[in-house]
């Protein structure tokens, strides 16, 4: 073992344990603490017996046993946590030290953080891991931006470690300057939502709608493995509905239906509200949580006001078509998903001064992370070929798959409001994108009323972009208008 480790790691839970083993399996030396030092003897003395992996006792112990630059990985809860550990690094660190956050941040924090740190003469970086305990392991997929400076001296370990795809290239790139990387971090994770959600809507549907049992439903989201909904969620999924409980019967069904949900998701949809990006998809996926968490009530409403679902009537060959409209549905609603996610990347691109490689996110979501699939290879294509492309949407594949998926789309969404089957993803999905393709909505009512009942203002068909008017709509209200803004 060398003398000096190539990097420190701060939190012994599952995560920091496991890629402190994938880095050293890597070739790398790891030092490792927690504050509960007898998490540190235990992994050393037990797991990472005989491998190149050193503890420490105290934080000092720690920063003594790095080689310089000094890297220090935090893998500990994120908020005031990451905070104080950076206040009591910073003593112990030399100028071109570098702290490196992997956890779930908040990208605001991260900028304060980066601006605080580097005042120190220290270097920063917050990077989204994503991939959960079998990624931190075997490769995951890692999103890291702050102080640019920082990046080729952790590069080599980041890259080493992280997912890689056929051909070899890394699921890890520079994300971009403060908050970027958690920003990004975040809005995968709001994706990852949103695919959430479709997914259990469409089992929802084969369930309820279709009285399908969960053993066909395997069979159905095996056959998707294959297709172009070949995805990690689409695996795990068929695994969880072919698992069965001690007495044979679907374990899945066991479970009460009550979701929990970290926050990440909460704050995709806040950023999207400050930056006026219409986020629908995610934000639904975010409020299904939200419903089912109230289970009583739920539960007492379907009692008062019913509850039941109509079962559908057709015969099996039409049962079998509609699994597969089921199917293109999710797929577009899924492009839906990802193009909002996109949109909202730009926007803050735009607002923080990012210059946000698309086709390269697209690459490191590729592999090792939860929302990786076959898919994500297309949109890559699409940035590559157009870097400034606005939406998704209007990229030369994507139109041409959405417009032979639209008619199953319907079909689907229609047939569950008129049995009564909640589908708000798949349902608000449907609507941004008819929203985005009509060329004439009905917000001149909208500015019509703003301006009656508060002088809000309004533009013209007839006059140029940016003149705003004024009516007095009842004859008394005078010709004073309130200011024009955008919020």
């Amino acid at each position: 073992m060398k003398q000096l480790a190539d990097i420190g790691l701060i939190g012994l839970a599952v995560m920091g344990e496991n890629l402190a083993m994938n880095m050293e399996s890597k070739g790398f030396t790891v030092a490792v603490f927690n504050r509960t030092v007898e998490k540190v003897t235990n992994f050393v003395e037990g797991r990472a017996k005989g491998l190149n992996i050193m503890g420490a006792c105290s934080l000092e112990d720690l920063i003594s046993k790095l080689s310089k630059p000094r890297k220090v990985f935090l893998m500990i809860k994120a908020g005031k946590p990451v905070d104080d550990m950076i206040e009591n690094l910073i003593p112990l660190l030399d100028a071109g030290d570098v702290i490196i956050d992997g956890g779930n941040s908040h990208y605001p924090d991260t900028m304060r953080r980066t601006e605080y740190v580097e005042s120190k003469g220290l270097l920063y970086i917050g990077t989204g891991v994503s991939g959960g305990e079998e990624g931190a392991l075997l490769g995951p997929s890692m999103m890291p931006g702050g102080s640019p400076a920082a990046w080729p001296i952790v590069k080599p370990i980041l890259q080493a470690i992280c997912a890689k795809v056929e051909d070899g290239s890394p699921c890890c790139d520079w994300v971009g300057e403060n908050g970027a990387g958690h920003f990004v971090k975040m809005v995968h994770n709001g994706i990852e939502y949103g695919d959430i959600q479709l997914i259990c809507e469409a089992y929802q549907i084969m369930r309820d709608y279709l009285g399908m049992s969960d053993d066909e439903m395997h069979e159905v989201f095996e056959q998707w493995r294959h297709s172009d909904l070949d995805s990690y969620l689409i695996d795990i999924t068929a695994d969880i509905l072919g698992h069965k409980d001690e007495d044979g019967s679907p374990l899945v069904e066991k479970i009460l239906d009550t979701a929990g949900q970290k926050g990440t998701g909460k704050w995709t949809g806040i950023a999207a509200l400050e930056e006026g990006v219409p986020l629908t998809l995610i934000g639904e996926a975010v409020f299904a949580r939200c419903l089912s968490a109230q289970k009583e009530e739920r539960v007492e409403a379907s009692k008062i006001i019913g509850g039941g679902i109509e079962k559908f009537s057709g015969t099996a060959e039409e049962k079998k078509a509609f699994v597969n409209s089921i199917s293109r549905a999710l797929l577009a609603s899924k492009v839906v998903s990802y193009a909002q996610g996109y949109t909202l990347m730009r926007s803050a691109a735009e607002t923080y001064g990012w210059n946000l490689n698309y086709g390269g996110i697209a690459l490191m979501w590729r592999g090792g992370c939860i929302i990786r699939s076959v898919f994500l290879g297309k949109i890559k294509d699409a940035f590559v070929a157009d870097p400034e492309l606005k939406n998704l949407l209007i990229a030369p594949y994507f139109k041409e798959l959405m417009s032979g998926l639209i008619a199953d789309w319907r079909k689907v969404v229609a047939a569950c409001v008129c049995a009564g089957l909640p589908t708000p993803a798949f349902s608000s999905a449907l609507a941004y994108y008819d929203g985005y393709r009509c060329e004439r909505l009905p917000a001149n009512l909208l500015q019509a009323q703003r301006d009656y009942f508060g002088a809000h203002t309004y533009e013209r068909v007839d006059a140029p972009r940016g003149q705003f008017f004024h009516t007095n709509w009842t004859g008394h209200g005078g010709t004073t208008s309130a200011q024009t803004y955008n919020a």
